[in-house]
């Protein structure tokens, strides 16, 4: 099995990076295999809604969004960990989350785990974990959760190192997260995905 990894902080070896390497090492104990991309240094431009996704399967924008969708579609589970800007995932996060989630709306995520966890100086870790897990949440995936509203308290490069709390949190997800895996894996296999109906699309308009 196989975990696709997100980190959404510009500083390749900062505070985000501390807590994935800490899921990192989990995961490899469960047996699970992790891939982690760096997206937070690279020019992510956001959505446009042009649509044309649609028509040829993968974003207009051929960036990191692009370079991510086939790593999805091959893992089990996908991580996002950000730093809080404002009270909220980093712009370049959440421009990679909106198009990276839209532009694969042909890939059936269900069978896939999503997880999430922020980092911040003091404030905003809940609230930014809240908004990243509804990506997941619309897309039909499990959820996997820890001991708490995921998040890891550090500002300086290197302080999420001292914060033991936020360290078991990340490891403890990932044990829920390989365990949510392992037993939506074996649902597949001996039940099969749930029924979908034909999307229907009502909006309202005055």
């Amino acid at each position: 099995m196989k975990v696709l990894m997100v980190n959404g902080s510009p500083r390749r070896s900062g505070n985000t990076a501390i807590a994935l390497a800490e899921m990192e090492k989990t995961f490899a104990e469960q047996g699970i295999e992790s891939e982690t991309l760096q997206i937070g240094n690279k020019d992510v431009r956001g959505c446009i809604a042009c649509t044309k996704c649609m028509e040829h399967g993968k974003c207009v924008f051929d960036d990191v969004v692009n370079e991510a969708a086939p790593l999805l579609e091959e893992a089990d589970g996908l991580v996002v960990g950000t730093p809080v800007y404002f009270g909220s995932a980093n712009a370049t996060t959440i421009a990679f989350m909106d198009r990276l989630f839209y532009s694969t709306g042909w890939m059936d995520r269900r069978a896939k785990v999503g997880a999430t966890f922020a980092v911040a100086r003091r404030g905003g870790t809940s609230a930014t974990w809240d908004e990243l897990n509804k990506y997941f949440a619309i897309s039909g995936m499990p959820i996997a959760s820890g001991q708490y509203w995921t998040g890891v308290f550090g500002r300086e490069q290197g302080e999420a190192a001292q914060d033991a709390e936020g360290l078991q949190q990340v490891r403890t997800l990932a044990r829920n997260m390989a365990f949510l895996m392992k037993s939506v894996a074996w649902g597949k296999r001996e039940l099969g995905l749930p029924e979908r109906e034909p999307f229907r699309r009502t909006n309202f308009i005055r």
